[in-house]
Parts: structure tokens; C-alpha cells; sequence
């Protein structure tokens, strides 16, 4: 099962990818599966300068594609799932608390509770 081991709140209408620099720099980690909504040469850039492989299908409108390991990618179904749980929680899903630190606490909680296998 893929477990959060980081994690950052961002607003709705950004895009993900924007905090997900920072983010794999602060896991450490030295793989990261990603859909194509994350295939931008400098995302991929970011990730080469913290020797972390990009494990991440190239997006259609990519002239040319970049290859990737098609069978370490069917672990993100891990990730996903991993995410499902979490929503799963009508109260992490949803966002009832208004203040971020009040959610940042839910996320937490719920990321722990994964860990712990509650």
C-alpha cells in the first residue's frame, strides 16, 4: 500500500504540480509515479537535480515521448487507492473546518491512521 509520508494544502484552483517539487524534495524520495497531468519538462527537470526518477507517462501533446517503466507505473494504483481511503472520511473529503490548520490536523490524523493500519 502506498502510505503518505508528506503532505501540503493547497487551494483548489492550483494545480498540484506546483507543490509537488517541494513536496519530493522534502520525502527524499528516489522514484516518483505521477499521471500525465504531472509531464512538464520542468517538473521533470526538478526531479533530475534531486536524482529522483520520473516514473511518469508523457502527456499526449508531447511531440516526442519520453519513455518510462510501464511496469513500476502499476504500483500507482497503490497511490490511488491510498487516496480513496482517505476520502473515505466524509470529513476529509468534504473540508468542513474552515482554518487550514484545523484541516491540516484532519489530514494528518487520517495519514496516521493509515500508517498505524486503524
Amino acid at each position: 500500500m502506498g502510505l503518505p509520508v508528506t503532505f501540503d494544502i493547497t487551494e483548489g484552483q492550483r494545480h498540484d504540480s506546483q507543490a509537488a517539487k517541494e513536496l519530493v524534495c522534502r520525502a527524499g524520495t528516489s522514484c516518483l509515479l505521477a499521471d500525465k497531468a504531472y509531464d512538464s519538462g520542468d517538473f521533470r527537470r526538478s526531479l533530475a537535480e534531486q536524482d529522483c526518477m520520473a516514473v511518469i507517462p508523457s502527456n499526449a501533446s508531447r511531440a516526442q515521448r519520453i519513455p518510462y517503466d510501464k511496469d513500476l507505473y502499476k504500483a500507482r494504483s497503490d497511490i490511488e487507492c491510498t487516496f480513496n481511503l482517505l476520502k473515505q472520511a466524509r470529513r476529509f473529503a468534504t473540508r468542513y473546518e474552515k482554518t487550514l490548520r484545523n484541516y491540516a490536523a484532519v489530514v494528518a490524523i487520517g495519514c496516521a491512521l493509515l500508517w498505524l493500519r486503524i
